[in-house]
């Protein structure tokens, strides 16, 4: 069926949802840092979806036509890897949460999503200037 949203609108959605996911689980280990027993957790999504989009190492896409995006992706099928942080060890305090480690882990993801809120933004901009702009 054709649609007057892009393609990648979908998978922009996708990955918003799975960086806003990480903030929440960042912000969980923020919040937990001083119970005792608590092991820090991490939301990691990028292999898999580099994997689904079938782009190599260096983040190149193989398809050379179609819009670059392979046609067997789909984003409502692709969840992230929730890490629990769970490994038995000796020495205790190891799996305690890092605030640096969180911190900077949170600072790299709202910048992330905030691009990837420019590249949506950006996409209904140029709707709306279609719309606008095309009954002239």
């Amino acid at each position: 069926m054709k649609t007057i949203f892009s393609s990648n609108l979908g998978l922009l959605g996708k990955v918003m949802d799975l960086h806003m996911e990480r903030q929440n689980v960042v912000m969980s280990n923020l919040a937990n840092q001083d119970v005792a027993a608590y092991k820090a957790r991490s939301l990691d999504f990028e292999k898999e979806l580099q994997s689904a989009l079938n782009t190599g190492d260096r983040g190149k896409v193989t398809r050379t036509s179609a819009g670059h995006m392979p046609t067997a992706f789909n984003a409502a099928g692709f969840e992230g890897n929730l890490e629990m942080g769970w490994k038995p060890r000796v020495v205790q305090g190891l799996d305690s949460v890092n605030m640096e480690k969180e911190m900077s882990v949170m600072a790299k993801n709202t910048l992330m999503y905030n691009a990837l809120t420019d590249l949506t933004k950006k996409s209904f901009e140029g709707l709306q200037k279609v719309i606008v702009d095309g009954g002239k």
